[in-house]
């Protein structure tokens, strides 16, 4: 192509340009047209990065309340945690007092029943038993003595019931019907009082009693019922309490209060008696 042609295509596509812009510019429509464009353009470029921006902040907030939500879990496990500890230890506590006031109950209930029913010894009789009556030998190592002992003097109460009847303690178990002796244990009367009077310190039985009252005294109405101690039908009482054993091995003392019931349930156990300064 020659040097002309090219110029002159030069110069047409330059008046075609300065045309077609001229065109836009003296044209009102296509330059509204052509700031929408631009406005819709910027206006959508807000929406599209907005949640980029926004993205981060409530990624954030979720993970505080996911946190505090699991605050509030541990503190809830926390607390029923201690509340099942403590429930524990009451439950515990309840059951160390229960077992201590079963040992202290039993190891009492053993104290008492040997020591009244199972004595675990007999002191040794400190007085010579003398012979001031022929006919009223030592029983069990007791004397009949010309007078009553003043060494230790004390007194215990007896209540016997045979087949629904009670039977009175006799007087005067233990005495000399001429009054010549007095064994260490005796009565004086029907009121169940057994008086033990002894010139030395000495432990008796309630077997020693029967002993004096049924080989030396057996015309006062010795029930032949005491001498089946510890078989069916009897129920002893020490002090209102039912106790078990041979009732022959009870150790008499001070103001005890003892019930022997031979086949008579519907006995009631002394639990009281006016001494009367006895």
């Amino acid at each position: 192509m020659s040097n002309l042609s090219r110029q002159t295509a030069k110069q047409n596509r330059s008046t075609s340009n300065e045309a077609t812009g001229q065109t836009v510019k003296d044209d009102p429509s296509l330059k509204a047209t052509s700031q929408n464009t631009k406005q819709a353009v910027t206006a959508s470029k807000p929406a599209v990065d907005q949640p980029s921006k926004q993205n981060p902040s409530a990624g954030r907030a979720t993970t505080r309340q996911a946190v505090k939500y699991e605050r509030r879990r541990e503190e809830q496990r926390r607390r029923e945690e201690e509340r099942q500890q403590a429930a524990q230890r009451k439950r515990l506590t309840i059951v160390s007092v229960v077992v201590v006031a079963v040992l202290l109950l039993g190891v009492v209930g053993y104290f008492v029943y040997t020591g009244y029913v199972h004595p675990t010894h007999s002191p040794a009789v400190t007085a010579t038993p003398t012979l001031v009556n022929l006919n009223y030998p030592p029983v069990d190592g007791i004397s009949c003595d010309t007078l009553e002992g003043n060494t230790d003097h004390y007194h215990a109460h007896l209540s016997i019931y045979v087949n629904g009847q009670q039977v009175p303690l006799a007087a005067q178990v233990g005495i000399a019907p001429d009054g010549s002796c007095f064994y260490w244990l005796h009565t004086h009367n029907t009121s169940g009082v057994i008086h033990i009077e002894t010139p030395a310190k000495k432990t008796f039985t309630l077997g020693n009693f029967f002993d004096i009252w049924g080989q030396r005294f057996s015309e006062l109405k010795y029930p032949a019922e005491l001498d089946q101690p510890g078989g069916p039908g009897w129920q002893v009482y020490i002090n209102g309490k039912l106790v078990s054993g041979d009732f022959h091995s009870i150790v008499l003392q001070a103001h005890m209060l003892i019930t022997l019931a031979y086949n008579s349930p519907n006995a009631k156990p002394d639990t009281s008696y006016a001494w009367n300064g006895l």
